[in-house]
């Protein structure tokens, strides 16, 4: 058997891993999985396209349906160009905190959930506990749709607890998202004649101008449904980047640009990638009116639906039992949370840490919220034992 390791000396293990979601993260992935099987544990992998990537996952308990899923991501933001204290791949406790990237968002959650997991087979629990660690949450979330597929292998768990950082509160929805890679193909002629030409920067100008319209007229609305509960309480677009031109006295041929809708649960993906080709076309219909060979290409990059809070929902009912926490939780960013729903489980979004101190330089969760977290863990295997 091998050594049993504390929560604090796992997170040490896994922030030491450099997991920026650009590289792969089979080393912490090997790491995991060679812990988890010296306790006995038998894991699983779901691999990305180019191999270069895995998700583990793996089932403790009685071979039967209805246990509890701790999910988690491994992958985490860049350092590059954050001035940091600390070493970021290095765990350090300083003041009540323990610095680290992704100490927060989200290795704490994983490193409480892999000690869970080995404390569950030694207690042997008669309620199955599951573990599902993703990779790319942090570039669209697009690892966590075919995990939550490939886990079907396994007894179906009735109930998911996805570890984001909430301070260990209940989150039961939050918007879904959906991403355009827009690029302009203008024509380019001297600006003193700029008519007869068409000019990518002032045509992507106005899409997204467009992009303005829409916010405002979303903001001058009455919120709908389940919008209210969000902040803002509407469907919003955004753009963050843009690039393009040659010269100042050239109409730009080529302009480049993303196009983001963060879409409130209760609106779908499809109207507003609709809303957005409506658009498009027709800003394209006038460019090609003046040069035929102009076009805008817009490329959906990636999606993620709404998680859209439910009645009778179990897994809520089960963390506030654990937590005492009764607040409704909404927020605006995303979570895989929406992809196992749609997987048919029923999902809470809750683990320790606070959203706030994510993907920023020195990030850390405090040693009280990470204590806490292991408390909400012995709690759970309790109910599960």
């Amino acid at each position: 058997m091998a050594q049993t390791l504390s929560p604090r000396a796992i997170l040490e293990r896994l922030v030491a891993f450099p997991t920026v979601s650009s590289d792969s993260n089979l080393d912490l992935i090997d790491w995991v999985e060679t812990y988890l099987q010296g306790h006995g544990i038998t894991c699983h992998r779901h691999w990305n396209d180019d191999g270069d990537k895995a998700a583990l996952f793996a089932h403790v308990g009685p071979e039967i349906a209805g246990g509890v899923v701790l999910s988690g991501h491994t992958d985490v933001v860049p350092v590059e160009g954050q001035d940091w204290v600390t070493d970021p791949y290095t765990l350090v406790e300083r003041d009540g905190r323990l610095y680290g990237r992704g100490s927060t968002d989200m290795k704490g959650f994983d490193a409480l959930a892999i000690w869970a997991m080995v404390e569950a087979q030694k207690k042997g629990v008669t309620r199955p506990l599951q573990i599902a660690l993703s990779f790319d949450e942090e570039i669209g979330c697009t690892g966590a749709e075919g995990l939550a597929k490939a886990m079907q292998i396994l007894p179906k768990a009735s109930d998911v607890i996805v570890g984001e950082p909430t301070e260990l509160r209940a989150v039961l929805g939050h918007k879904g998202f959906v991403s355009f890679d827009v690029q302009m193909q203008g024509f380019e002629v001297h600006s003193s004649i700029l008519q007869t030409g068409v000019s990518a920067i002032m045509y992507g100008a106005k899409l997204i101008e467009w992009c303005n319209q829409v916010n405002d007229a979303q903001a001058a609305a009455t919120p709908q449904g389940m919008a209210a509960f969000f902040d803002p309480p509407y469907t919003n677009v955004h753009v963050g980047m843009i690039t393009g031109g040659t010269a100042h006295n050239i109409t730009a041929k080529d302009c480049r640009f993303a196009v983001g809708f963060r879409v409130v649960p209760g609106e779908s993906l499809d109207q507003w990638r609709a809303a957005f080709e409506e658009a498009r076309a027709k800003l394209e219909a006038t460019m090609q009116a003046v040069r035929p060979e102009t076009a805008i290409v817009a490329t959906e990059m990636f999606d993620l639906p709404p998680f859209a809070p439910e009645a009778d929902n179990t897994a809520e009912q089960l963390v506030r039992q654990l937590t005492g926490d009764n607040s409704d939780g909404f927020v605006s960013y995303g979570t895989e949370a929406s992809h196992f729903q749609n997987a048919g489980y029923k999902v809470v979004v809750c683990g320790p840490g606070n959203i706030d101190v994510a993907h920023q330089p020195n990030e850390f969760i405090t040693t009280a919220q990470f204590e806490e977290g292991q408390r909400f863990m012995e709690r759970l295997l309790a109910r599960l034992t």
